[in-house]
């Protein structure tokens, strides 16, 4: 199925862009580093953001699955640049912190973490890009 997402550079390497099916926006700014105002996600943060919410549906999918409630987990994603030899994503660390008032027994625990690795978000990108993922 595609989805069509429509962009709009809005000047000072700010761009809107629409999701099609729902009508929501994103507004992109490109980070200081890079000549931006750094006010919004740049591209990159886009992408840093999309592999945690991706791991953490994918993950949600299990779960429901299984009849149980990831409520409350959470995702911290630390991207890193690197600029040789082009600048791009050099590297992701995403920690995943399932809620510590839940009990997930050890086999449900271990679906959760394969189907994090599952993740299209990650399994799209360049195999240069460091992914790694820890859970606590």
């Amino acid at each position: 199925m595609a989805v069509e997402i429509d962009i709009v550079y809005r000047g000072e390497l700010r761009c809107e862009a629409t999701h099609g099916p729902s009508k929501n926006t994103v507004v992109t700014d490109a980070p200081v580093d890079n000549g931006g105002k750094g006010t919004a996600f740049s591209p990159t943060d886009l992408v840093a953001t999309a592999a945690g919410t991706c791991m953490l549906t994918i993950m949600g999918l299990v779960a429901q699955r299984a009849g149980q409630d990831l409520n409350g987990t959470r995702v911290r994603v630390v991207k890193e640049m690197v600029a040789d030899p082009v600048r791009r994503i050099g590297a992701l660390t995403i920690a995943i912190s399932l809620p510590p008032d839940r009990a997930i027994a050890p086999e449900l625990r271990a679906k959760l973490e394969r189907a994090a690795h599952t993740c299209p978000v990650t399994q799209s990108l360049h195999p240069d890009v460091k992914v790694k993922v820890t859970f606590e």
